[in-house]
């Protein structure tokens, strides 16, 4: 058989081959290079549409007006940090005091109980990995999700805040549960304005500005108190999050929408923590029936243990551009756009604590 020629598509180019089989070889690696340069570039022009030139999260000293923020931000998906946000809240004083927090939860109801997240590392809501003697077979025999890591959900105990507030402070170290325990007050049901109402005096029931901007009230207010261990792997939400720092700090890391690629986002079975105070373990098992979560793979801050195996593994995000990473301060907001991946860790204060509120609202672009 003679020569075959024939025009060949490579990275958009038009090329002549003679044999289909030996240029298109050739010719791949420059293909694959050429898909490369085109992909760091749209990184790069993300960014500067993103956050400018400056590559760092922009700081208001004052809110923005309504249409300001609306016209600057929300329009363009874009983070900020508003500084002098909720100086007037009376939280920014009186939730670093426990007896305060006491008093005011038990004048609402003597017996008022708060939801408590417990895991033995501070990592709830997060891939953890699962010992072979909790795999099932259809687990370990799934072609969609690792084989060693499940997306675990922490153990829920209701609690009275004083218990509660001792054992987050003290990093586990509690008379009543054991000290290898991480606790974290959070739920994202709306848990502000139902578990801790008795607390609503002390902040806005919304954020005016955004508010106004966004029309529409926010459809949850969730309160968080960690600690140092307290983490929350990278995930997104379909909301526009304004997060309000009272008590510590928070430090965050974030990826545009378009950077999805680089968070390898894998299919997981889902796995529960059970805590047994009378043994004082955990224990981790897959929810039955089997449940699958769609989860980002990347661990931004691998031990040096792993540290090899990750970057192998997810080069698009170690070799690719960095996160933008800022910290939100206590009196601060940080407005999070809608489908904004991040990933939280946080410095607690004095008192060993980090206290947040967080307004999700409906997000106009969706």
């Amino acid at each position: 058989m003679g020569f075959v020629s024939r025009p060949l598509v490579i990275g958009g180019g038009l090329l002549s081959s003679l044999t289909s089989a030996g240029w298109f070889s050739l010719f791949l690696p420059i293909r694959v290079e050429g898909q490369k340069m085109e992909i760091e570039a749209l990184w790069e022009e993300v960014r500067e549409l993103s956050l400018g030139n400056s590559g760092k999260v922009e700081r208001l000293e004052s809110p923005p007006s309504p249409l300001q923020f609306l016209r600057d931000f929300v329009s363009q998906n874009k983070p900020c940090i508003i500084s002098n946000a909720i100086h007037h809240w009376p939280a920014l004083s009186n939730w670093s005091c426990d007896s305060y927090l006491v008093q005011a939860m038990s004048s609402f109801s003597s017996d008022q109980l708060i939801s408590v997240h417990l895991t033995p590392n501070g990592r709830a809501d997060a891939l953890v990995p699962l010992k072979e003697n909790d795999k099932s077979k259809d687990a370990s025999s799934s072609s969609t999700c690792s084989d060693s890591l499940c997306f675990a959900s922490a153990h829920v105990q209701r609690m009275p805040i004083h218990e509660a507030l001792s054992l987050i402070s003290s990093g586990g170290n509690s008379k009543q549960i054991h000290s290898k325990v991480v606790a974290y007050a959070q739920q994202q049901n709306d848990c502000f304005r139902s578990e801790y109402s008795a607390l609503a005096p002390d902040c806005d029931p919304h954020i005016h500005w955004a508010t106004e901007a966004l029309g529409c009230l926010p459809e949850a207010v969730n309160l968080w108190i960690g600690n140092h261990l307290s983490e929350t792997s990278f995930h997104k939400d379909h909301y526009e999050n304004l997060y309000a720092v009272v008590t510590g700090r928070k430090h965050f890391l974030l990826f545009p929408p378009t950077d999805v690629h680089r968070m390898y986002i894998r299919e997981y079975p889902a796995a529960q923590y059970s805590y047994f105070q009378e043994t004082e373990q955990f224990r981790l098992e897959l929810e039955k029936p089997l449940r699958y979560v769609p989860w980002c793979s990347v661990d931004p801050y691998p031990s040096l243990e792993t540290k090899d195996g990750q970057m192998s593994k997810f080069p698009l995000y170690f070799n690719g551009p960095k996160p933008f990473e800022c910290t939100v301060y206590p009196g601060e907001i940080l407005y999070l756009p809608s489908m904004w991946f991040h990933h939280v860790r946080q410095s607690p204060d004095c008192q060993g604590r980090t206290i947040a509120l967080n307004y999700f609202y409906s997000s106009p672009i969706n």
